[in-house]
């Protein structure tokens, strides 16, 4: 990997885990660019799931290949991105780390990591509910839980979210520090 090529983080999960709000602390801790994955989608994705119908394959590749885009681009540039991302399955994980222009899918590294941001149900349940605002609504909650596969050949870090934000944003750093310190070299625990 060459040395000059940035670096991204996935902060994953379903609807209500803290994606955006984790995601926006740990690229402010980080010094890097937050992306947030629901300004990528079209309007017909968010009209949709305003609707209560829940997204196929056909509506996410090309918002996911958007996503990849935006990554690629900060790679390229030598940048650190943290990106707020569902990502709930794995051939979804697969587009992202696409944005690596040297990810091989057998191959040992790649530039782009992932975090599963993990909430019981009932938690997140209570998160969207207070969330009004939002264009998924709770009812879809389920379908997103339905879809979340992982694979732990994959070696996607893991935190509790149920925490309090902060507490979060500790276990990430810890686990970024001890798991990928080539990605974080400068945390103190």
């Amino acid at each position: 990997m060459a040395s000059n090529k940035g670096i991204a983080i996935v902060i994953m999960g379903v609807s209500g885990a803290g994606k955006s709000t984790i995601g926006a602390m740990l690229a402010q801790v980080m010094n890097a660019r937050f992306l947030d994955a629901d300004d990528y989608h079209p309007q017909s994705n968010k009209d949709k799931m305003k609707a209560g119908i829940p997204l196929t394959d056909e509506d996410r590749f090309p918002w996911l290949e958007t996503l990849r885009d935006a990554l690629r681009v900060s790679l390229l540039n030598g940048e650190t991105v943290v990106l707020g991302c569902s990502a709930l399955q794995k051939h979804y994980r697969q587009i992202l780390r696409c944005a690596d222009p040297d990810y091989v899918p057998a191959g040992a590294s790649c530039a782009v990591n992932f975090v599963l941001l993990s909430v019981d149900a009932e938690v997140l349940a209570a998160r969207l509910e207070k969330r009004a605002a939002h264009f998924m609504p709770a009812k879809l909650l389920q379908s997103q839980l339905d879809l979340l596969q992982i694979d732990e050949s994959e070696g996607i870090l893991k935190v509790d979210a149920s925490l309090h934000p902060h507490q979060t944003l500790k276990a990430i750093q810890a686990l970024i520090s001890s798991s990928l310190p080539h990605l974080y070299p400068n945390h103190q625990s």
